[in-house]
């Protein structure tokens, strides 16, 4: 008999760091009002770089250049951000942001929203061996979507909260912490999981069919486009938003993902 599997797809928009990176060789200036060169965005490889791709043919209608800069792991982009060697990126979510910028000091600021990789739950029975990322990010939204539903209760709300922060386990649900890419590997080891979406997408799962919970665009978690403090108020990022955001990109979205990822805007 086959085994049935319990799904929390975990989708994120960034965190689990990966071997590798691609980091541009071109170097970006701080200011592109008059756009004198390509502007050059960072995104992790999959889903987010191909909808830049389509905001990058709709800014081209009207002559603005962007540059796809492509990244295989998730803290080069912001890495890259702060040392100037990219104008922007786009692919991870405000806490994210806020996190990196914590511990690292540096001063990146989202200019507004992109799309969303919306969290989904189905539901639990007791005594479910649930696996989650192991990382702390990951790990935490997987938790506090836990406890938003109702089935745990946790001692903090930080982003970074961990299984040890777990007060009320009503369920007796036990947690396997697995590292994210390898998360889809351990449904045979356990009765649900949580997982990213480009991890969830590769392992052939959806998460419009069999969820029963999805995150709204109004989710904290929504994806942000990111640029450098001082680079705020340029009209070149306010261009870029507005390619973004704009409804050929919209459609493309739901066409291509059909609720997978959401348009946060």
């Amino acid at each position: 008999m086959k085994r049935q599997w319990t799904v929390l797809f975990f989708l994120l928009c960034s965190l689990t760091v990966l071997a590798g990176c691609g980091t541009p060789k071109e170097p970006a200036n701080a200011m592109l009002g008059t756009q004198e060169r390509p502007l050059i965005v960072g995104v992790t490889a999959g889903p987010q770089a191909q909808i830049l791709e389509q905001v990058k043919t709709v800014a081209a209608r009207d002559g603005f250049v962007i540059k796809v800069a492509e990244f295989t792991d998730f803290v080069t982009p912001n890495q890259a951000l702060a040392n100037g060697e990219i104008d922007a990126n786009a692919y991870q979510h405000q806490p994210y942001l806020n996190h990196f910028n914590k511990n690292n000091g540096d001063k990146l600021v989202s200019i507004g929203k992109t799309v969303l990789l919306p969290m989904a739950l189905d539901a639990l029975p007791d005594g479910t061996k649930v696996a989650i990322p192991n990382d702390p990010t990951n790990g935490g939204r997987a938790l506090l979507l836990l406890q938003s539903a109702g089935l745990i209760q946790l001692g903090t709300n930080d982003i970074t909260v961990t299984v040890a922060d777990v007060k009320e386990n009503p369920r007796h649900f036990e947690f396997l912490e697995v590292e994210a890419a390898q998360v889809p590997r351990s449904l045979n080891d356990v009765d649900a999981a949580v997982i990213n979406t480009n991890y969830a997408l590769e392992a052939g799962l959806s998460p419009v069919a069999d969820a029963r919970f999805v995150e709204t665009k109004e989710s904290p978690y929504a994806c942000v486009l990111a640029v450098q403090k001082d680079a705020k108020t340029d009209t070149a990022y306010a261009k870029l938003l507005s390619y973004y955001q704009s409804e050929p990109v919209r459609d493309f979205i739901h066409k291509e993902f059909k609720g997978a990822l959401v348009p946060a805007f």
